[in-house]
């Protein structure tokens, strides 16, 4: 058995490529981050203004932040979340996985969460994220992907019963809306599953 140069390079590039959407993501919160209170106002998810029309909310209010510190947050665990499973997915599928996540979290705000008024921040789209990759790293039977799983699960349990994690809100600056974690964390098992089947199908052919 042997590696030759062609392949050495594949794996390289695929390596790289992990990091670009990440990179965008980051890329651009930083550039709506400058905007400040102006483009909060105006890209923020918002239960009136898109009832009124205004659609585009429903993408970039997961993308616009309360302040600096909010996104330095949601950045650094967006870059954590792809160094511990980026490499489970292909950039193509990434972008699938993030696009339907966010439908997934506004369904959830707009059937369920009619008391929320606005929202913003990637974190529901960070545990939609997490979930797909750990759901897929669970075929290998690796222990890190156990851990993961199990983390992000008591994580979520814990949410849901007693509230924001110990310390979320002030290092926010804001309320942290749990309801976005769970539904991201939902969305992205549900994707992520379906992901994971198409790839062992796939294999097995």
């Amino acid at each position: 058995m042997g590696l030759n140069q062609g392949d050495l390079d594949h794996r390289q590039s695929s390596k790289n490529h992990v990091w670009l959407l990440p990179g965008m993501l980051v890329c651009v919160a930083a550039l709506l981050a400058l905007t400040g209170d102006w483009g909060r106002e105006l890209l923020r998810y918002d239960r009136g203004a898109i009832a009124a029309g205004e659609v585009w909310r429903l993408i970039s209010g997961h993308l616009v932040h309360l302040g600096w510190s909010h996104f330095l947050l949601n950045g650094a665990g967006l870059l954590l979340i792809f160094y511990l499973v980026g490499s489970r997915f292909g950039t193509p599928q990434w972008l699938s996985i993030a696009l339907l996540t966010i439908i997934g979290i506004d369904l959830g705000f707009w059937l369920w969460q009619p008391q929320l008024l606005w929202y913003v921040g990637l974190s529901g789209l960070l545990h939609g994220f997490l979930a797909a990759g750990a759901v897929d790293g669970l075929r290998t039977r690796q222990l890190d992907y156990w851990l993961i799983a199990a983390f992000l699960l008591i994580k979520l349990t814990y949410e849901q019963v007693f509230g924001p994690l110990p310390g979320s809100e002030g290092s926010t600056g804001g309320n942290v809306v749990v309801a976005s974690h769970l539904y991201g964390a939902i969305s992205g098992m549900l994707i992520g599953s379906y992901l994971t089947f198409r790839k062992a199908r796939a294999a097995s052919i």
